[in-house]
């Protein structure tokens, strides 16, 4: 019989973790986020990395912005995490130091100190020097998102010019031996994903703003029914003697 955990197990998992109902234009984001990450998990060549982290953190805190209960964001991601046997205080603080790092480098530093040298280092160079390495390397998604990421903390400038943006792709794909044009067709989609939750979100909130005003609406033309009645229905005064 196989160990290996399937979907079901995972979302099992998930919901057994996070009890509470999943706001229905989120619902689908949380769940291809835990599909995609069980898959990766189960994959014998996939090793967690913290760009792959910072993919997984940056994906969940664009998309569940403005989710509400707002509470309800921190109990779903970690129980997304700790479905897949993750840490969520492993996954941020590894996608911290990353921003942290990046914060001090640009593109051409990183892409020249990874092709530089074989020798073992830390940090951000000492993982994608691993990644470029690495002949099974697994690709994912995430680990994209990651560096897109990583790239806007280096250079936001240079990633909203779309040429500069994808020189940079480019470049860095070509040192860790990545298919740089697989990596821009799955950033593509995620921005174009993210357009269309920004959409979302902003029908949610014209259509939460609109029955907010009707029940204000309603309210008030309850009150002035009730405020007209007693008008219309002055106290009665005791009855004199006969």
């Amino acid at each position: 019989m196989s160990d290996v955990r399937t979907v079901s197990d995972t979302k099992r998992a998930f919901y057994s973790l996070h009890t509470r109902p999943i706001n229905s234009i989120y619902r689908r984001v949380v769940e291809e986020l835990m599909v995609e990450t069980h898959l990766l998990l189960v994959n014998a060549n996939f090793r967690y990395d913290p760009v792959y982290a910072l993919g997984v953190v940056t994906t969940y805190d664009r998309f569940m912005q403005g989710y509400r209960p707002e509470k309800d964001q921190e109990s779903i991601f970690n129980a997304l995490c700790q479905a897949v046997g993750g840490d969520p205080q492993a996954y941020r603080q590894d996608a911290e130091r990353l921003l942290a790092e990046a914060a001090h480098l640009s593109p051409e530093d990183v892409v020249s100190k990874v092709r530089e040298s074989t020798e073992p280092t830390d940090g951000l160079v000492g993982v994608l020097r691993g990644v470029a390495s690495n002949p099974n390397f697994k690709y994912s998604r995430l680990f994209a998102i990651g560096l897109y990421t990583l790239l806007e903390h280096m250079d936001s400038d240079m990633m909203k010019d779309e040429a500069r943006r994808a020189a940079a792709l480019q470049s860095l794909g070509d040192a860790l031996n990545l298919s740089a044009d697989k990596m821009q067709k799955d950033l593509e989609l995620y921005c174009s994903n993210l357009d269309k939750m920004t959409q979302a979100r902003a029908v949610l909130e014209d259509i939460l703003k609109a029955d907010r005003k009707k029940k204000e609406e309603r309210a008030k033309a309850k009150k002035g029914k009730v405020e007209d009645g007693a008008i219309a229905t002055p106290p009665s005064s005791p009855s004199e003697p006969s």
